[in-house]
């Protein structure tokens, strides 16, 4: 009988799902950097992990809640820059572009967002919108 092939990580990296952004959305590990951080959290919209979103975003500008729009279905991820937000980093930016379908219509969302660190753990700041 052949075993399961692992489902690959919505988040753009070479890897299963449970070894990739599925350790830091069950919370056995913390997001490394702020790129790993950008990464889970594209891939919690991918599963809808209101939770882990609402859990890794800044105290000051976390919404009271998260509202998923159940036409949009997010397809790629590509990562563009980013700038400090390592392990020798308090603040760090990333800039990605995310590919998405609106009831079956392309589009993209182009973001740098700023990411800090909050008792040593990155969470998601804000971003702004790139044309």
């Amino acid at each position: 009988m052949a075993r399961p092939t692992p489902t690959t990580c919505p988040c753009g990296l070479p890897a299963a799902y449970e070894d990739c952004c599925g350790r830091y959305h069950s919370g056995r590990s913390a997001a490394p950097t702020a790129e790993a951080l950008m990464r889970s959290r594209y891939a919690a919209f991918t599963r809808k992990d209101a939770a882990y979103l609402l859990r890794t975003w800044h105290p000051d500008t976390r919404p009271p809640a998260v509202e998923f729009d159940p036409g949009l279905t997010w397809v790629g991820l590509e990562v563009l820059e980013t700038t400090d937000g390592s392990a020798f980093h308090q603040r760090g930016t990333v800039t990605y572009r995310a590919r998405y379908k609106d009831d079956g219509r392309a589009g993209s969302l182009h973001e740098r967002s700023r990411f800090v660190r909050v008792d040593g753990a990155w969470v998601y700041v804000d971003g702004d919108f790139i044309e």
